[in-house]
């Protein structure tokens, strides 16, 4: 694929990322293992509210195809295929999930220098149709998605963004639910080997004149051990600690308090990977 702008979902998602990614306030347990044959197998188990979930996932790479599926305890299969390059600079993602035979989806990414184009129907009777479309550099980009329902003949969804990204740096703005919100986000590398950041992310929603502010920071404490911690406007405050126990085997404690109800129970999770 060509080094260009990246995706609208790539707008603002490497400071989202570090406000939500690996946070945690349930336990979790997830075993991956691989095969000489280059099968990935990964294993969850999830405690959430006192109620017990799991699911087996495997993950098959054959030349330009990638082959997902993902059974559950509840007898929910997910399937996925990627195709890499069917086309020049083209990507092809099909999904669907058993026994919900209405969920499948096709979505096709094309690439560009200075653009990148994305289109996904559901495939169904009544499908609904989502695009993207982004154009820039990889410096400055500038994107918009569109959903569209066959059925009502309506919009269900418009999103703009901007981004900026240096090497150091990344800076967004997103306008997004039809224009009722919009998020400005920066994240700043502390630095050079970007294993220390900080971010700062604010979001409007006009229809309520609420606003949230959010800061938050990762420090890698040593080659081992992160620091992950956030905090908003309304209180919410969120921290997290990752540790490499062995080499891939990685040991996530995260936790979630309301420092405006410090008499409320806080929320702690404790999350397992291993990944040989």
């Amino acid at each position: 694929m060509s080094k260009g702008p990246g995706l609208f979902s790539d707008i603002g998602k490497k400071s989202k990322d570090l406000l939500t990614r690996d946070y945690n306030s349930d336990q979790k347990l997830s075993v991956s293992t691989y095969s000489l044959a280059g099968v990935a197998l990964t294993s969850t188990a999830l405690n959430k509210g006192g109620l017990s979930t799991g699911d087996v996932a495997a993950q098959y790479k054959y030349r330009n195809a990638v082959f997902d599926v993902k059974v559950d305890t509840q007898s929910n299969i997910a399937t996925t295929v990627t195709f890499f390059e069917i086309l020049p600079s083209v990507k092809a993602i099909a999904s669907f999930k058993v026994p919900d035979y209405n969920s499948g989806k096709l979505e096709v990414q094309y690439f560009h220098d200075h653009a990148t184009f994305t289109t996904a129907v559901a495939l169904n009777q009544s499908p609904a149709i989502d695009a993207t479309v982004t154009i820039g550099t990889p410096t400055i980009a500038f994107g918009a998605e569109a959903g569209y329902d066959t059925t009502s003949g309506s919009f269900t969804k418009y999103t703009a963004g901007i981004s900026v990204s240096k090497p150091d740096s990344c800076a967004s703005i997103i306008l997004g639910d039809k224009g009722d919100s919009i998020r400005a986000s920066y994240l700043h590398h502390v630095d050079n080997l970007k294993t220390s950041s900080i971010v700062g992310e604010i979001t409007r929603r006009f229809s309520t004149n609420e606003n949230t502010f959010t800061v938050g920071g990762s420090y890698a404490v040593d080659h081992l051990t992160v620091v992950k911690a956030k905090l908003n406007n309304h209180g919410k405050l969120g921290a997290l600690l990752q540790h490499e126990v062995i080499p891939k085997s990685v040991l996530t404690v995260s936790g979630e308090v309301d420092t405006k109800s410090l008499d409320k129970n806080p929320r702690f999770g404790l999350a397992i990977a291993l990944k040989p």
